[in-house]
């Protein structure tokens, strides 16, 4: 969406509210022993005290309030009673919302306790090549010059991207114009960002991996080639200048 009133500026920063403090508490109550069910009912009870609504449950029917992702699963995982959560699980959070009509979008992955698999690094590419796009986007910039600097940065550490998911629009629902914002060089894509637009900007950093595979639950994503995955989103608006990060209450770069 395109943010043309106060009402709307106010609307995109309580959603965005919303779905930081709710991933960051859900990372912070996160523990070795717990099922990935009770972090999401956790999220649940968070979201209804605030009146938000699941954005992937409102839009595709997703089951379970928030996606919780374990290790070598990508993206889109499933809460579920049986799986236990591990000292040193890499784990990922994606929270999306909407409130009072307004929709945004934020996750991280971090390590649940202490990191005995050695996944900090990719954590930390992650989120630092997050923070070097984010901050480079204002309105006239194109989209796939971001992604090729997301590309190029991961590669300099050694890691790949996932080029089938992508950052994107969002405010009025969860996925809108200007579509994919993809995490490396599209050189077919001519589109700008543009001032006092919503976007949802996310990194999908890679051990090994280039592209998201469904299983067999028809929602979970792995990696074509294995190995693991970092994630991290924000939400934000464009400006002429520095962004505005919608979701910063998130912590992720703390």
């Amino acid at each position: 969406m395109s943010i043309s009133s106060e009402s709307e500026r106010i609307g995109m920063q309580r959603v965005s509210e919303v779905v930081a403090t709710t991933l960051k508490a859900m990372r912070d109550y996160a523990k070795p022993g717990m099922t990935t069910k009770q972090l999401d009912d956790y999220g649940r009870a968070l979201f209804e005290a605030s009146g938000a609504k699941s954005a992937p449950t409102l839009t595709y029917g997703f089951p379970g309030w928030t996606c919780i992702s374990l290790n070598g699963e990508v993206a889109h995982g499933i809460p579920a009673d049986d799986r236990v959560m591990q000292e040193g699980d890499l784990v990922n959070v994606d929270v999306s919302a909407m409130l009072d009509g307004y929709w945004a979008d934020n996750g991280g992955s971090f390590v649940l306790g202490r990191d005995i698999h050695g996944h900090q690094p990719l954590i930390d590419a992650s989120k630092d090549i997050l923070w070097k796009a984010i901050h480079q986007i204002k309105g006239g910039v194109r989209i796939a010059d971001i992604g090729k600097l997301i590309e190029t940065e991961a590669k300099k550490r050694g890691y790949t991207v996932i080029k089938n998911l992508t950052g994107h629009g969002v405010g009025r629902s969860l996925h809108e114009e200007p579509g994919e914002i993809a995490n490396y060089y599209d050189r077919f894509n001519k589109n700008r960002f543009k001032k006092n637009t919503v976007v949802a900007i996310e990194t999908f950093i890679s051990s090994r991996s280039t592209i998201a595979l469904t299983t067999k639950d028809g929602w979970t994503l792995v990696g074509n080639k294995g190995g693991f995955v970092a994630q991290h989103e924000h939400t934000i608006v464009v400006t002429d200048g520095q962004p505005v990060i919608l979701t910063q209450q998130n912590g992720i770069w703390n």
